[in-house]
């Protein structure tokens, strides 16, 4: 049985760029901490888009240019990048397919015991892929580390946790 972490979008854009809160500056040694002390495979995402973002149904929404592929607030923040040699998966929407689909690949070789998900934002990103990854795989243990999260604001991280503990998702 083995373990997976998935680092959600600790990008610069989302801790001290464009999209920044000063709880997604708190998580970041905690997050640093979970990683160097992680015994088991790890994932990293990037929330990814094109310069055209402001023209596509999410820029229309959130009309703040963020995460543009190649930019400096689309990389990893340095604290993060330092860890992520491989297992990199850029994202164009909330969710990722593709992480789960990979993750999943690897279940079906090596039973997997848990998945835990910290990052960034707890109620778009971090919910996101955890209710992916419970449909893909709804028998491995998905752990959220509400410690190691930051959703938009305080508030919408709260109602994040609690509607993924209503989707049988442990929040620790």
């Amino acid at each position: 049985m083995k373990d997976i972490l998935v680092v959600v979008d600790m990008q610069n854009d989302f801790v001290i760029g464009s999209l920044g809160t000063k709880e997604a500056k708190a998580i970041l040694p905690r997050v640093v901490e979970k990683i160097e002390g992680f015994d088991g495979e790890i994932y990293f995402t990037r929330d990814t888009h094109e310069e055209d973002y402001l023209n596509t149904q999410e820029g229309k929404v959130l009309p703040v240019k963020h995460c543009i592929k190649g930019t400096e607030g689309w990389e990893l923040h340095p604290e993060i990048q330092k860890y992520a040699k491989e297992n990199i998966i850029d994202k164009v929407t909330f969710g990722s397919k593709e992480l789960a689909e990979k993750i999943e690949e690897v279940h079906g070789k090596e039973k997997i015991d848990s998945i835990t998900l910290v990052g960034l934002c707890t109620d778009i990103c971090v919910i996101s892929n955890a209710l992916i990854l419970k449909a893909f795989i709804p028998e491995v243990k998905i752990i959220v580390d509400e410690n190691c999260c930051a959703g938009v604001s305080p508030e919408s991280h709260e109602r994040a946790l609690e509607s993924m503990k209503a989707c049988q998702i442990f929040v620790e």
